[in-house]
C-alpha cells in the first residue's frame, strides 16, 4: 500500500471544511491554490488524486475531479499519464501574478478612489502604509 501522508493537504478532516459561499468544487481549486502560494505545494509536486481527495474530504469523486479540471485548465496542474496530478513549474508564479493584478484591482483602485473623494493625499496614504509596515516587523 501507498502512503500519501506527505501529500494530504494542512487541513482537517470533516465535514466543515467546505462552506455554502461558493461551489465545493470552486474551493477545492482555491484550496489548493493557497497551498500553491503558500509553499505547502511545490512546483512538480504530486498532489492527491481525485479520488484521494474524495475520501478524505467526505466528497463526490466527480466533484473533486472537476476542481482539479480547473486547475488544469488555468495551467496550475497538470497530469502525468498512468501516474498523476502534479504542480506545473510556473503554478505559483501564475497565481501571484493574478492576486497582485487582483489585489490592485479589489483593494488599491478602490481605496484611491475613495480618499480622492475625501480628500486623503496620497502622502497620507504611504506614510501610513510605511508606518504600519514598520510595526509589523
Amino acid at each position: 500500500m501507498v502512503s500519501y501522508i506527505s501529500n494530504e493537504p494542512n487541513k482537517q478532516r470533516g465535514d466543515d471544511v467546505f462552506d455554502e459561499r461558493s461551489p465545493i468544487y470552486q474551493q477545492i481549486a482555491d484550496q489548493i491554490k493557497n497551498d500553491i502560494v503558500s509553499g505547502e505545494l511545490k512546483e512538480e509536486q504530486q498532489v492527491m488524486s481525485t479520488n484521494q481527495y474524495a475520501a478524505f474530504y467526505r466528497i463526490n469523486p466527480a466533484t473533486a475531479a472537476k476542481g482539479f479540471q480547473l486547475l488544469t485548465e488555468e495551467g496550475i496542474l497538470y497530469k502525468k499519464r498512468g501516474i498523476g496530478m502534479f504542480v506545473s513549474m510556473e503554478a505559483r508564479d501564475k497565481l501571484l501574478q493574478a492576486r497582485r493584478e487582483r489585489f490592485f484591482e479589489e483593494v488599491v483602485e478602490p481605496m484611491v478612489e475613495e480618499a480622492d473623494r475625501i480628500g486623503v493625499p496620497l502622502a497620507d496614504i504611504m506614510k501610513h502604509i510605511e508606518k504600519r509596515k514598520g510595526q509589523q516587523s
